[in-house]
Order: C-alpha cells, then sequence, then structure tokens
C-alpha cells in the first residue's frame, strides 16, 4: 500500500516531511560522492550525514505529530542552511544539487513552523 493521502497532515507539514526526505537522499548522495575526495571535502562530508540524520528524524516526528517536531524542525533548517553554504563552495554536481535541495527544506521547515 503507498500513502496517497496524509489527511491528519496540514500542507505545511507534508511538504516539510517530503523535503526532508529527498534532503535525506540528497546528503547521503553527497556524502557518498565526496567521501573519496580527499581530506578538503571532510566537512561536506561530515555535514552531509549531520542533516541526513536530522532530516530523518524531523520527518518521522512530523508524521507522528509529536510535541517536538517544531524543535527539530529549527535544527533540521539550521543544519540544511550550515551545509548548503558548504555544499554551494564546491563545484561538483553534487554538491550543487545537495545545496539547491538543502534550501528548499530549510524553507519548508520554517514554512511548517509558522
Amino acid at each position: 500500500m503507498v500513502l496517497q493521502d496524509l489527511s491528519h497532515l496540514d500542507e505545511n507539514t507534508q511538504n516539510c516531511i517530503d523535503d526532508c526526505f529527498e534532503a535525506v537522499q540528497a546528503c547521503e548522495w553527497c556524502a557518498d560522492e565526496c567521501a573519496g575526495e580527499g581530506e578538503e571535502m571532510a566537512e561536506c562530508v561530515r555535514l552531509c550525514r549531520d542533516v541526513a540524520d536530522i532530516a530523518a528524524l524531523c520527518a518521522r516526528t512530523c508524521l507522528r505529530q509529536s510535541d517536538y517536531n517544531h524543535g527539530i524542525a529549527e535544527a533540521c533548517a539550521g543544519a540544511c542552511e550550515a551545509c548548503a553554504e558548504e555544499c554551494e563552495q564546491h563545484d561538483a554536481d553534487h554538491c550543487q544539487t545537495c545545496a539547491e535541495v538543502l534550501r528548499e527544506c530549510a524553507e519548508s521547515c520554517r514554512t511548517m513552523m509558522a
């Protein structure tokens, strides 16, 4: 069964969840690609892995409408912004794609919290 209708969630929360799961995918891809590129990419790898973990947690807490989801969404937005800033410094396609996805995720998290 595919969940098409999560009617218990408002549109902003659903967008946040979707964008968080997309951020997980982009960060895992970026971290994996950067891991083989040497020490100069260590910060990118670290931040991508942090975001992947935080964004996954954010999506899960939003899905269950946890009392903590706003605090976790705030942490997720901050982590996404920090990682996007790092990724934007690198020319690789995976870093540029990751930065774009993370900017969208941060915005969705902040919109959901408003």
